[in-house]
């Protein structure tokens, strides 16, 4: 059974389309920004789900996966039509809360949870919007369990909804919700950790608020022209809405081939093209940083280890410089091959949390940032993407994120800490991180 394909105008400006699915339910734009080759080609649009899968009460994380697969077959596979090969048609769009992890690992509950976010949610979508934007080309594809009458609505409304003339606004700046010297009594404990032969390294984060009016998916506007990231998403519900600007991809499936791209190891960026140069040149010869980006990508290794065939796990890139409108990044890949029997929601349940946001060992580590930060992460450093129903899978590292709920926006920073780290520079750190987003909405 093949996907149904309709041609559509091309779709460089999501909001306003997306605006007008919200009459359908669970909109979600999983979004390129239009950046360009390798990462910023596709971009993804869906509404009104066939059904909505949440962790049950008492169930741990692998019987919601569990679930989550067997949805996906109930849905059932299909093909693309020749000459035609998109990243996704149908299936599971959502996301996976960093709290999740409570769900595959025994962990203490220490900090406050003020943000109400389901550990993991995937709406099972049957159609979705794809766009090219390398091709400047636009798609309506539908599972070919849609019929013909149904494909016909999904087209009237897709057609018939672009305009969007919306307003959003900060009632007051961003605010750090933990004092300069909090964060440094932290960072003084990780030190103690270290030390102590806890752990190798540790991220620690901190969380910013700000109070606000408005129409959160305008927000996502004004920061998707701010800073353009090529593994963006915008997924609303009743409760909240989820506003997420990443640079970092988790983790990859096609095929049964297998890829994550670890970010560690920051810069901003320079006020003269001379200063950026030197900056990116900095970045790229610091012993510290490279020796941090090492770290995570042996703790990958083995996360891909557990579920991908024995030899198979590679590091084909090492040390990349990667760069944005605020920041460069130094970023490594790791891919490897499904071992026999394995599928991508296996491999996401061996691998989740990602490293480059927890530190080394990981349980360990992250038992320490529940001990330290004073409130959860709910959906920082978790990730958004999809999960096809023909097993591919794209899901990115939760950074550059933001919560709205109850008038309020919620944003975090943080960073990795190591022995030789230095307070104020790594405090500075998480500031840089998201000052462009602050400032886009400021």
């Amino acid at each position: 059974m093949l996907y149904s394909l309709t041609a559509l105008p091309y779709i460089a400006e999501p909001a306003p389309l997306l605006a007008g699915l919200r009459e359908l339910g669970n909109p979600v734009l999983l979004d390129s920004a239009a950046t360009g080759e390798p990462f910023g080609r596709f971009s993804i649009m869906s509404a009104g789900p066939q059904a909505v899968l949440t962790p049950a009460p008492g169930e741990s994380g692998p019987e919601t996966l569990q679930r989550l697969r067997d949805a996906l077959k109930d849905l059932g596979p299909a093909a693309w039509p020749d000459g035609i090969a998109l990243p996704f048609g149908a299936g599971a769009l959502g996301f996976i809360s960093y709290d999740f992890a409570r769900h595959l690992e025994p962990l203490p509950a220490c900090a406050k949870t003020d943000v109400r976010l389901p550990a993991l949610q995937f709406g099972l979508y049957t159609w979705s919007l794809v766009t090219d934007h390398v091709l400047q080309r636009s798609w309506l594809v539908c599972h070919p369990g849609i019929d013909e009458a149904e494909r016909n609505k999904l087209y009237e409304l897709v057609q018939g909804q672009r305009d969007f003339d919306s307003s959003f606004c900060l009632n007051g700046s961003f605010e750090p919700e933990q004092s300069r010297q909090e964060y440094q009594a932290a960072f003084e404990r990780i030190q103690a950790y270290i030390l102590a032969g806890d752990a190798y390294q540790i991220n620690l984060a901190q969380r910013f608020r700000a109070r606000c009016s408005g129409d959160p998916l305008e927000a996502y506007r004004l920061l998707r022209n701010a800073c353009p990231t090529p593994f963006s998403a915008y997924i609303e519900d009743v409760d909240f809405s989820l506003l997420c600007h990443s640079p970092e991809r988790f983790l990859s499936v096609i095929g049964g081939k297998v890829e994550t791209r670890p970010i560690k190891g920051t810069r901003a960026r320079g006020a003269t093209c001379e200063q950026d140069m030197a900056l990116a040149e900095d970045l790229q010869d610091c012993l510290k940083d490279r020796a941090e980006n090492v770290m995570i990508v042996d703790l990958l290794r083995n996360d891909l280890g557990r579920t991908c065939a024995i030899g198979s796990v590679q590091v084909p890139e090492l040390f990349k410089l990667e760069s944005y409108p605020n920041v460069h990044h130094l970023v490594s890949s790791v891919t490897g091959e499904l071992a026999h029997g394995r599928d991508a929601l296996d491999l996401l349940a061996s691998a989740f949390p990602g490293g480059s946001i927890t530190g080394a060992p990981k349980i360990r580590a992250m038992q320490i940032i529940e001990e330290l930060e004073p409130v959860r992460r709910s959906m920082y450093c978790g990730s958004l993407g999809y999960i096809g129903c023909e097993g591919q899978m794209d899901l990115n590292i939760a950074i550059r994120t933001l919560v709205h709920q109850d008038d309020n926006l919620y944003l975090w920073g943080g960073g990795g800490i190591v022995a030789d780290s230095e307070s104020e520079s790594e405090y500075q750190e998480t500031l840089t991180k998201v000052r462009v987003l602050m400032e886009a909405l400021e």
